[in-house]
């Protein structure tokens, strides 16, 4: 009805509005004073000095120190208080749980590290989970019910028609269809459940190489071959939860991999996959092959032949970005997207000169030209992308000031 408070066009409205525009504001700026608030939001001083005001009395914001450099005294700074709320954020991965707690601001606070390898029945899932979140509270000096949202970053995906999780059978204990029910009534706050490679996505489009982009493709090749789909500036799941699951994807060059899920692997994955990396060096003749995990090897592996130390490491890169280039035409023939963002250590490792062949070899094999970067957001990126995801619900709660 017309006239009533909280809708569009009222005062309320109006108010809330410049609150948030203002608080996004010096989320993404720091602290800033009051006239430069309003010169950023087109409000009046007067209407910036009621709304600091307001904000100061709603615990959102407070009055800092003063600016410097400038003739006369120094203008009050004004910025979001970091305790107005906290969100957290887990990474499950085979073998450990990685935690982190952000305040408001976005700064992490509190992280902690779960190893799960060896843990049996005595340790259920929901009680990992339970205590690697307590151990990131703890370290933030905080308590349980001082987080607003989580977000769980897992591989695969929990299928919304049945709530269990898909295209990871390598993840154990997280496959029971009362999982989520049961997490659900251990955590206080509200849970939010994503692919790892969708969240990284979300990490580099709100902090890194796909800032400003609304259509994006993120290939991921680290311990799995993936990818993470951003159409229109959404992320694109799928049915299941399984778009972007490309690992799966049958490719000229690889044998063809039935029962997919079942072997957890798929054509991608086995021609361009990290563990295919040291097999594929000893067929180049390339030694001597690091030790390790097939990640950490292939990262190393690519670092080498990035910097080209022999013929061989040069075979050895461009036979990779060939490979690489191979599964991702189907992808970009399809999707058309406006940029690849090559993220992963066994991508990166590569910097520009994986970037630049693989772009070469794409635009050999498939129609669409897309721009490819390499990721830039490389501290914990799954673990990122976990906490700004629940950071933007948790500041849509706490932000809200026409209640």
């Amino acid at each position: 009805m017309p006239g009533t408070a909280g809708t569009p066009g009222t005062p309320r409205t109006l108010r809330a509005m410049n609150d948030r525009a203002a608080l996004d504001l010096l989320l993404a700026h720091g602290p800033l004073s009051r006239t430069r608030i309003g010169s950023l939001t087109g409000l009046s001083k007067p209407t910036a000095s009621h709304l600091l005001s307001r904000l100061q009395e709603a615990g959102l914001v407070l009055a800092g120190g003063t600016s410097e450099g400038r003739p006369g005294p120094g203008a009050r700074l004004y910025e979001v208080d970091p305790a107005a709320g906290h969100a957290a954020g887990l990474d499950v991965a085979p073998g450990r749980i990685r935690a982190a707690v952000a305040d408001i601001t976005g700064r992490t606070v509190g992280t902690y590290e779960l190893p799960t390898t060896g843990r049996g029945p005595s340790h259920p899932v929901v009680r990992q989970v339970v205590d690697a979140l307590d151990g990131a509270v703890r370290a933030a000096g905080l308590d349980r019910a001082a987080v607003r949202r989580l977000v769980i970053a897992t591989p695969g995906a929990f299928d919304p028609g049945t709530g269990r999780l898909r295209y990871a059978a390598h993840l154990p204990g997280w496959h029971s269809p009362t999982l989520l029910d049961e997490l659900a009534a251990a955590l206080p706050m509200p849970v939010e459940y994503d692919n790892d490679v969708n969240l990284v996505a979300i990490a580099e489009q709100r902090l890194g190489a796909a800032r400003g982009h609304g259509d994006f493709v993120l290939l991921w090749n680290q311990e799995g071959l993936g990818a993470a789909l951003v159409l229109g500036g959404r992320l694109h799941r799928g049915w299941t939860g399984g778009a972007g699951e490309v690992g799966f994807l049958p490719v000229p060059g690889a044998p063809l991999v039935r029962k997919v899920t079942r072997a957890n692997s798929g054509g991608y994955q086995e021609l361009a996959g990290s563990q295919a990396l040291p097999r594929l060096a000893r067929e180049l003749g390339v030694a001597p092959v690091p030790p390790g995990p097939p990640h950490e090897a292939a990262a190393a592996l690519v670092a080498r032949a990035a910097a080209g130390d022999t013929p061989e490491h040069r075979l050895l890169l461009r036979t990779y970005a060939t490979r690489l280039a191979t599964g991702l035409a189907s992808v970009v023939s399809v999707l058309d997207p406006e940029l690849v963002v090559l993220g992963g250590t066994s991508l990166t490792a590569g910097g520009e000169a994986l970037r630049a062949l693989v772009e070469d070899e794409l635009a050999e094999l498939a129609a669409s030209r897309p721009r490819l970067a390499i990721g830039t957001v490389t501290e914990h990126p799954v673990l990122r992308g976990a906490l700004e995801t629940a950071l933007t619900a948790t500041r849509d709660e706490v932000f809200d000031t026409s209640r």
